[in-house]
């Protein structure tokens, strides 16, 4: 799909796809929702949806006649408007996604790369490469209902991160808008100096954004001190890091109960280890353990205060594939009991386990994905 939006020439766009949702009358027609499950763009359009005849995706959909705005105003399609609304839109072409079987969605392209309009000949090739691409998955009855994110416990608008050293000023978030929603697995994924871990050092409130607004189950904290932050990450954030950060002179145990005398109603280190399958490893000190053992404790001590939300930065970096293996199988378990899960990696094949997947480049997000079939962390292979 990635392919298409890059070769029809467009700076963003989106794929929708349709969902039948059933109703509790057996006689009743199903409603049927387009969700996106992939896009182009620094919107994040998870939460949106729309319904047959509901503007250009809807009406494309029910139609099954393609839309073609070679100039484009607000006034043409107010719904495209509010779907993108970080972007400036100036033209855009909306064609139906079908197979000889059903009709599948519809994919959407917005602007065209470098400013201008779309020709004729242009929307003529866009149409036809949706209908190529519906026929390639024709026989691809596997796809899964489309994920329902869960209510938003974390909204990011406009977050900027600039550092100075001298007079050189580096800017390392130019804008970045995002939600994160209760009990899902996002994975903040690119390439080194992409922004990635600077955006979960803020979301962490490790660090304040140089402009734009985080907010956190309601409350603002991208201009909070220091004490609101650390209240902020002691009541909600877990954090898993790369390096494990154990105490050497303190068994697995001491290293956890060093926390739980931090926080209130901790959960016990017995728990915890439990929990991360370390039970008989609780007296063991970190120069006694595997890098897997020891990560598995430092994710076991950030279970230690219950938290809503766990931060993982490159929690695999330093890990051997079986290894690694074994601790995303202890991370699926804790996501599976309802954790959110905000991982930061460079492994494209972890993307595979998540429910969506933000791709970073150059202090943007430039795609957001949506999992429709996620794999277990057994199924992975790197």
């Amino acid at each position: 799909m990635k392919t298409i939006l890059q070769n029809c020439k467009a700076e963003s766009g989106a794929i929708w796809y349709a969902t039948e949702l059933q109703t509790d009358d057996e006689d009743e027609e199903p409603e049927v929702v387009l969700h996106p499950f992939f896009w182009v763009g620094s919107s994040d359009l998870t939460s949106l949806s729309h319904v047959p005849g509901e503007g250009a995706v809807g009406r494309v959909f029910q139609n099954q006649e393609a839309e073609r705005y070679l100039t484009f105003s607000a006034a043409d399609d107010p719904v495209t408007v509010s779907d993108f609304e970080d972007t400036e839109i100036t033209s855009m072409i909306c064609v139906p996604f079908s197979s000889t079987k059903k009709n599948l969605g519809c994919i959407q392209f917005v602007n065209k790369v470098g400013g201008g309009s779309f020709t004729a000949e242009e929307a003529d090739v866009c149409e036809m490469m949706a209908m190529l691409a519906a026929m390639a998955i024709e026989e691809n009855d596997n796809l899964q209902p489309a994920w329902k994110p869960g209510k938003t416990v974390m909204r990011v608008r406009g977050v900027t991160r600039e550092f100075q050293n001298g007079d050189v000023v580096t800017k390392v978030l130019k804008g970045v808008n995002l939600d994160v929603y209760e009990g899902e697995f996002l994975v903040l994924l690119g390439e080194s100096g992409c922004g990635k871990s600077t955006l979960l050092n803020i979301i962490g409130g490790m660090d304040h954004p140089t402009s734009g607004t985080f907010e956190c189950f309601g409350e603002e904290l991208s201009q909070a001190d220091q004490d609101k932050l650390t209240e902020y990450r002691r009541d909600n954030i877990g954090f898993i890091f790369q390096s494990y950060n154990l105490m050497p002179n303190l068994n697995a145990t001491q290293n956890l109960e060093l926390i739980a005398s931090l926080v209130p109603n901790p959960m016990s280190a017995d728990e915890a280890l439990d929990i991360v399958n370390l039970s008989e490893r609780k007296h063991n000190y970190p120069s006694q353990m595997s890098g897997g053992q020891q990560q598995r404790v430092s994710i076991a001590r950030a279970l230690m205060k219950r938290p809503p939300i766990i931060l993982a930065d490159e929690p695999t970096a330093a890990l051997d594939y079986t290894t690694s293996i074994e601790v995303l199988e202890v991370m699926e378990k804790i996501i599976a009991e309802g954790t959110t899960m905000i991982m930061v990696t460079h492994n494209e094949e972890i993307c595979r386990m998540a429910d969506r997947v933000v791709r970073m480049r150059n202090g943007r997000m430039a795609e957001v994905t949506i999992n429709r079939r996620k794999a277990h962390a057994t199924d992975l292979v790197w």
